[in-house]
């Protein structure tokens, strides 16, 4: 259950502090702000409670490491309930706060930074557009989390290229569709958004799921032969340095 809980809260931070600069602080720092805040959040929980759960905090890349068989799936109908329960707390607490603006804040103006495409869209852009776009940074995480996450790859540092990697895919698809890229994200702004946002929420289910088996198949091609390791063992200090720390305790 831990892992379950590691993944609620992980979730939770990811989208009340994308979502949250979004709709609190927009106006104030720009897209650019607003994808380093995803960033940061995402990097922040990998180190939290990667050692956890892995932090995925997103179904689609709980899928691409499963597809990849660096995930058990006995976990992943726990793992989809948990992140996807964080993602809607999360968007509920930042609708709190929006109303207490001193004209208060409907979601169904406002949009409560959910995704959209067509009149939704932040540029316009078409649902073909936005759907590719979701596909492809998708991959891009995915991909990511999966090579930071080898058994080859540098001990402690799987975070910051995740972090990074999701700030880059915002700094894209901020202007396209608001950049889902996880379908946990989308989900909790769209229940209090209703109408359009439940509409359109298709396109952000579908389309980072696919982009995770996209991202697993490349992975398959490209990786080199060695031992698969977990995102939560990977995301952990070395046995040699857990011990040194009880030591030093």
């Amino acid at each position: 259950m831990k892992r379950y809980g590691a993944e609620f809260v992980g979730t939770f931070v990811l989208v009340f502090g994308g979502c949250g600069s979004a709709v609190l602080a927009g106006s104030k720092i720009g897209f650019a702000g607003i994808a380093l805040a995803f960033g940061l959040s995402l990097l922040a929980m990998v180190y939290t409670i990667g050692p956890i759960s892995g932090c995925h905090v997103n179904p689609a890349v709980s899928l691409g490491l499963l597809l990849s068989g660096k995930f058990e799936a006995r976990h992943l109908p726990g793992y989809v309930i948990a992140q996807t329960l964080g993602g809607i707390v999360a968007a509920a607490v930042i609708l709190v706060i929006a109303k207490g603006l001193p004209g208060g804040y409907d979601p169904a103006v406002g949009g409560l930074a959910a995704d959209g495409y067509g009149l939704h869209s932040p540029a316009g852009y078409s649902m073909v557009a936005g759907f590719v776009v979701e596909v492809v940074l998708t991959m891009f995480l995915v991909l990511t989390v999966l090579g930071a996450t080898d058994v080859k790859a540098p001990v402690g540092f799987a975070g910051i290229p995740i972090g990074l990697v999701l700030t880059l895919i915002h700094l894209v698809g901020i202007p396209v569709t608001n950049t889902s890229v996880n379908p946990a994200r989308s989900i909790g702004p769209a229940l209090f958004v209703g109408g359009w946002a439940i509409a359109q929420l298709w396109l952000f289910i579908l389309a980072p799921l696919l982009g995770a088996a996209i991202a697993s198949a490349i992975y398959a091609v490209i990786r080199l032969p060695e031992e698969l390791i977990s995102a939560r063992v990977a995301e952990r200090a070395l046995a040699s340095e857990q011990a040194e720390r009880r030591t030093s305790s």
